[in-house]
């Protein structure tokens, strides 16, 4: 699946969060909220709008300042605007949908921590301006959601027979109570990954036509490919290649010179005694005369 879009247009931001860079199916990030909340469709939920409110605010700001923060403090500087709407997020949640907020619990402040929030501060809003970078973190935020919401309700309908808090399935149906528990978020996330691959669409797993560096094969990542960092993963990989390439060159040829110097030197020693053993014969003789 594929669409032709602009670069950087606000359309294309949204299909490439949703789509093609899904942070949880196609980029395998934030996976601690991703497999521990996810007990049902409503957390999930609940967990990703926030995680999107919060991209959509530090993506502005930071694009916002990316002129202003000295490159050698931006992390901290990262840090610091998430950490502030992370808190406003958190007192709102706790004021307004309390039972959310228990729910969530310790989740909602380390989202301050969330690879995903800061991979896009640092991949994106710092290079781009304030509309493609608040479009780019509402992208990222619903596609956050939306993975989040599918493996709760998935998760929720199995190990409790109900979709959003309703019972859907029938009296006689006997909930998988593994589903709500640790083990069934990997189970789901496990069986939605495959369902991906069997389908061929953009997949951390399927390396077949993936718009990111390394393919999609994770055992072979090379650091942070996502298709943003495209070209910058490229060329650090054929520079590296180059140098390792120079280096075997270089050892070889300090190779062929040590074993001609070596071969010299016995050529050499060869030649001094056999002029000794010359020297010695013509010394022989002279006396034997």
């Amino acid at each position: 699946m594929s669409m032709k879009l602009k670069k950087d247009t606000p359309l294309e931001r949204l299909w490439n969060g949703l789509v093609r860079e899904n942070p949880t199916f196609v980029l395998m990030l934030g996976m601690c909220p991703t497999l521990a909340v996810t007990t049902g469709a409503v957390n999930g939920l609940g967990m990703g709008l926030s995680t999107a409110a919060v991209l959509i605010l530090s993506n502005t700001m930071i694009s916002l300042l990316r002129k202003v923060i000295p490159d050698q403090v931006r992390m901290p500087a990262y840090i610091v605007i998430v950490a502030s709407f992370v808190t406003v997020v958190e007192m709102l949640m706790h004021a307004f949908v309390t039972g959310l907020y228990e729910a969530l619990g310790i989740y909602i402040p380390l989202i301050v921590v969330n690879c995903i929030i800061l991979g896009r501060a640092e991949a994106y809003a710092s290079k781009h301006g304030v509309l493609a970078s608040a479009f780019d973190g509402l992208g990222m935020g619903l596609g956050f959601t939306a993975a989040l919401t599918i493996i709760g309700l998935v998760r929720e309908l199995l190990g409790a027979g109900t979709a959003f808090g309703a019972q859907v399935m029938p009296d006689g149906y006997t909930p998988i109570s593994i589903f709500i528990l640790a083990p069934g978020a990997f189970f789901v996330l496990a069986a939605l990954t495959a369902l991906q691959n069997k389908l061929k669409a953009p997949s951390a797993t399927n390396t077949e036509n993936a718009p990111i560096a390394c393919g999609g094969d994770c055992t072979r990542c090379a650091g942070s490919c996502g298709a943003v960092n495209h070209e910058a993963v490229v060329t650090a990989r054929t520079e590296r290649r180059a140098a390792e390439a120079e280096e075997a060159a270089r050892k070889k040829a300090e190779a062929a010179a040590r074993l001609k110097a070596e071969a010299g030197e016995k050529a050499q020693a060869a030649a001094l005694a056999g002029a000794g053993t010359a020297a010695d014969q013509t010394g022989k003789e002279d006396a034997d005369r």
